[in-house]
Parts: C-alpha cells; sequence; structure tokens
C-alpha cells in the first residue's frame, strides 16, 4: 500500500510540474499562434481581386492569376531574382567572417579590453539604416568625405569618389556595409559556443605541446562547426530576405538596376502601386522559394554531414 500511495504521489508531482511547464509554454504557443499562424489567413489575398473596403469575402475569386502575373514581366523578374541572390551569396560567403572575428576575440589576453570590442562592434547592429545612411553618405560619398580626403591627401585619386553610385561595386559595397553593422552582434553566438568548449580539450592540447594556432585549429573550430553550419543553413533559407531598408535608402538612380532586391520591388510593384493581391502572390512565393531552399539544404546537409536541423 505504501508502495502504490508513494507511486501515486510521485505521478501527482510529475503531473503537476508537467502543467507548470505547459503554463509557462503556453503564452509563447499563443503569441506564434497570433503573430505567425493568424496571419496566414491573409494569403487568401492572393487568390482574389482585392479591392479596399471590399470583404474578402465578397470578392471575386481569380485563381492563379496573380501569380502569373508575378513572372509577366520577365526582364525584370529575372533582374530581381540575380540581385536577391547574388547579393544573398556574397553575405553567405561572408558569414564566416564573425565566427574568425569572436575567435580572434576569445583569445585576446585583456578581457575588459575584449568586452569593449566586444560592445563597440555590437553597437552598429542597433542603429537605424536611416542613420547607416547618414554615416556611409558622409564617410563614402560627399565631395568631402573621409574617404576623398584620405585618397586624395595620399595623391591615390585626383578626383573625388562616389561610393555609393559607382554600380560596378554596388553588391560589394552593400555587402561590406551589412557587414560592418552585423559582425559584433553575430559574434556573440560564436563567442557562446566558444565559452561552452570543454576547457579541458584545451589542457589536453597544451600537454601535447600544442601552439596557440593550433589549439584554434583542432579544437576551438572543430567545437564551432555544429553552431556555424546551423546558422550556414538558416542563411540559406533566407537567401530571397536581403532586407528591405537597406536597399531602399542606400539604392539610387545609378545602381537600381543592380539593387533592386525581391523585397523591395514586392514594395513598388505591389504596395506601392495598391496591388495587394498582387503583394501578397509575390510573398507566398518568397515563403515557397524559402521553404524549398531550407528543405534541399538541409538535405545536403543530412548527405554530406550526417547531421540536420530536421
Amino acid at each position: 500500500m505504501d508502495m502504490k500511495h508513494s507511486r501515486k504521489g510521485g505521478l501527482t508531482g510529475r503531473k503537476k510540474k508537467q502543467i507548470r511547464l505547459v503554463l509557462l509554454l503556453l503564452p509563447f504557443m499563443i503569441m506564434i499562434g497570433v503573430f505567425s499562424y493568424a496571419p496566414l489567413f491573409g494569403w487568401s489575398y492572393a487568390f482574389v481581386e482585392f479591392t479596399p473596403g471590399v470583404s474578402i469575402f465578397k470578392s471575386q475569386f481569380v485563381g492563379l492569376k496573380y501569380f502569373k502575373k508575378i513572372f509577366e514581366n520577365s526582364k525584370d523578374f529575372v533582374t530581381v531574382m540575380r540581385n536577391t541572390l547574388s547579393i544573398s551569396f556574397l553575405n553567405i560567403c561572408c558569414s564566416v567572417l564573425p565566427a574568425i572575428f569572436a575567435i580572434a576575440i576569445s583569445q585576446l589576453k585583456n578581457k575588459r579590453y575584449a568586452k569593449l570590442v566586444q560592445t563597440g562592434t555590437s553597437i552598429p547592429n542597433f542603429i537605424s539604416w536611416v542613420l547607416v545612411y547618414s554615416i556611409v553618405f558622409m564617410l563614402l560619398s560627399s565631395e568631402d568625405s573621409a574617404l576623398n580626403i584620405i585618397l586624395m591627401g595620399l595623391g591615390v585619386i585626383k578626383k573625388p569618389l562616389n561610393v555609393l553610385t559607382n554600380e560596378k561595386h554596388a553588391w560589394a559595397t552593400q555587402v561590406a556595409i551589412g557587414v560592418w553593422k552585423s559582425l559584433g552582434y553575430n559574434a556573440i553566438i560564436y563567442l557562446s559556443a566558444i565559452t561552452s568548449i570543454d576547457q579541458e580539450l584545451y589542457q589536453a592540447a597544451e600537454v601535447d605541446g600544442a601552439n596557440t594556432w593550433q589549439k584554434i585549429i583542432h579544437v576551438t573550430v572543430p567545437g564551432l562547426l555544429s553552431t556555424f553550419f546551423v546558422l550556414l543553413l538558416l542563411a540559406i533559407s533566407n537567401m530571397m530576405s536581403n532586407g528591405f531598408e537597406q536597399f531602399w535608402l542606400l539604392g539610387n538612380g545609378m545602381t537600381w538596376d543592380k539593387l533592386e532586391v525581391f523585397d523591395t520591388y514586392v514594395y513598388r510593384m505591389g504596395i506601392k502601386n495598391m496591388e495587394y493581391s498582387l503583394a501578397t502572390a509575390m510573398g507566398i512565393f518568397k515563403s515557397i522559394v524559402s521553404i524549398i531552399l531550407l528543405t534541399f539544404a538541409n538535405w545536403a546537409s543530412k548527405k554530406l554531414r550526417g547531421d540536420s536541423i530536421f
């Protein structure tokens, strides 16, 4: 009887613990439902002739009309997809930089200085793109910008440069600005991964006579690979999302052919022209492509590394 009673008491305690965990999880599940799943009802606008002020249930059903319209202007669409995927590919190529930066910070002996560097490089992530544009314009594009003053003072150039209007280097310029803005913040993830590496591995490497560089190659880098590949998979799935503000603000008439990405294209063709059904169809197309990219990247990771995120 005592064993049965204690078993019942244990089960009751376990149930109470599970109920508490469910209650802790419930607010987040509600938030996901309200902000992630409920808006999916809006996808129905892509299949009707939506008119502001008219209920969607009274709107005319048009099927795949707006999905076909996405591809009607094939020249613009190809240009936009070229820009979007090319810039995303360059960003993925640069995704190793936060890991390298995190390793460099972790090797600093002066921890106070390391924290100062980490904080200073993380601040740009919290600066709005409007302010970033002002900073970039003052440093790179005006005739009396810091870049022009330095280069002309050294005799490297004779005429002022305007980096933001250079079409040939538009992709590289935007990628560099994006890396500068997010480098320190993205390095935080890798710094957390470095601190979670078993310190006994470093001690064992020291016993074997490994120097600092060898410890980085044989201990730190392998410890960061799993984190790097997870972030790489997420970056691949996010290739259709370059961001709207950066390219809308930093783009101009001289570089627009190189900088119009999918997000700005949706705004210009759909929202700005008040074609909300077209904008919704573009959003669905973007989501489908992102899911396909994530599935393919996950499959490739499973085949090549034997590891995947799902």
